[in-house]
């Protein structure tokens, strides 16, 4: 990675110094030079109205592997927490460390968010890079992607990790362009090939019908966002304290293009989180008919679960998206799974085969969702579903 400043075209305008996050751009003699203290991150690029500064992205083949080592998390907050797929991460980041023998680093940018440092390393931080500043409250593409650009350029990683979530894909695939790195997107499999310490990245392809698995010989670092739920996190360490690394930032807020206004939060018809869900009954197309649901939130509600769907519903306009379990829908890993009326076809089992113990209910005794039932049902959902509900009202005096 390389940058530098055509000084024949350069006005000093000195755009490019509000836009720098490091403060790492003088203008001296009407002209703007870089400091040692620049880590090619490629914010006053854009800034720049007169293309002066030029950022040229080293070749794949050309790249040095050797100075990269260390796993970095890349974190997410919402509402003041850690999103459980970091903690999944870094679960899954202390596993493949310990195979490549080197740490395990969270980037924790935000504002406020110190105390979440110790929470990182009871799961499996051993050290912090935390980036506290007023414009880093809320997620926005441009000053994260800058920021973390220029630590991965400073620091050279050679794995990061990033979740699947809407800003996950988001952030990962302008940093992934911004450094010329490889991303895998929507991992469901990590796996570390020692020999060459290359990441063995798997995920669905082919909708699904298939598993690949993806290496990156030549581009560092190797990226992969990873699907909520997929990986499992560590049990909290009491007493485990990363070590802390504080990386002061500036941010010009009229550098950056977008401005946070009112956040609005869709009101959903349950109160659980499909993914935080530890029971979770979905339907499919056997329920024939929108109304039908009704049996499946009856069934829900009695064991204090959440409403899942397949694809074939929510593409139907039965049940709204945010239901949806799959491939295109959400990854889930409940303590029970109740699939009624769902044939599972490979996308769904993509999003649901890992749950803990799965029952499915179908009139179809071939139906693909027995192969991966822990209880199969062979039985019609409109006469079983209500025998069922009533028995865990029975059972647990809901009656």
């Amino acid at each position: 990675m390389g940058i530098y400043i055509d000084t024949d075209n350069c006005t000093g305008c000195k755009l490019c110094l509000q836009a720098c996050p490091y403060g790492a751009i003088i203008v001296e003699e009407g002209k703007a030079r870089f400091t040692e203290d620049c880590t090619s991150c490629g914010a006053c690029v854009s800034a720049c109205p007169v293309d002066a500064i030029v950022m040229e992205v080293v070749r794949a083949a050309e790249v040095d592997t050797s100075q990269y080592r260390g796993i970095w998390v890349i974190a997410e907050v919402q509402d003041g927490h850690l999103a459980e797929v970091s903690l999944e991460l870094l679960g899954k980041g202390r596993e493949l460390a310990e195979s490549l023998d080197v740490p395990v680093t969270l980037v924790l940018p935000g504002d406020d968010v110190a105390e979440l440092a110790t929470v990182a390393g009871q799961h499996g931080a051993d050290e912090v890079y935390l980036v506290e500043h007023e414009h880093l409250a809320q997620y926005r593409t441009g000053p994260y992607t800058n920021v973390i650009c220029g630590l991965i350029n400073k620091h050279k990683p050679e794995i990061v990790l990033i979740g699947a979530t809407l800003q996950g894909r988001d952030l990962a695939s302008r940093i992934a362009a911004r450094i010329g790195a490889g991303l895998t997107a929507d991992c469901t499999g990590l796996e570390i090939d020692t020999d060459e310490r290359l990441l063995r990245q798997t995920r669905p392809a082919f909708g699904g019908n298939i598993m690949a698995t993806i290496l990156c010989r030549q581009a560092r670092p190797q990226m992969a966002t990873v699907r909520p739920k997929v990986m499992k996190k560590l049990e909290p360490q009491d007493g485990s304290q990363p070590e802390i690394i504080s990386i002061p930032v500036s941010l010009d807020p009229k550098s950056i293009a977008t401005k946070i206004v009112e956040i609005i939060r869709e009101e959903q018809e349950q109160t659980v989180n499909l993914q935080d869900a530890d029971i979770i009954v979905s339907g499919g197309r056997g329920l024939k008919a929108p109304e039908n649901f009704a049996l499946i939130r009856e069934l829900a509600e009695v064991l204090s679960g959440a409403v899942g769907a397949s694809r074939a519903t929510v593409d139907a306009g039965w049940i709204p998206a945010y239901h949806q379990v799959g491939q295109t829908g959400k990854t889930v890993h409940p303590r029970l799974y109740i699939a009624c009326g769902i044939s599972g076809a490979v996308q769904h089992l993509a999003g649901m085969s890992t749950s803990d113990c799965i029952v499915a209910i179908n009139t179809d005794p071939h139906a693909p969702i027995f192969d991966v039932a822990t209880y199969g049902i062979v039985g019609d959902l409109f006469e079983v579903v209500p025998v069922l509900t009533e028995a865990v009202k029975k059972e647990f005096g809901k009656s």
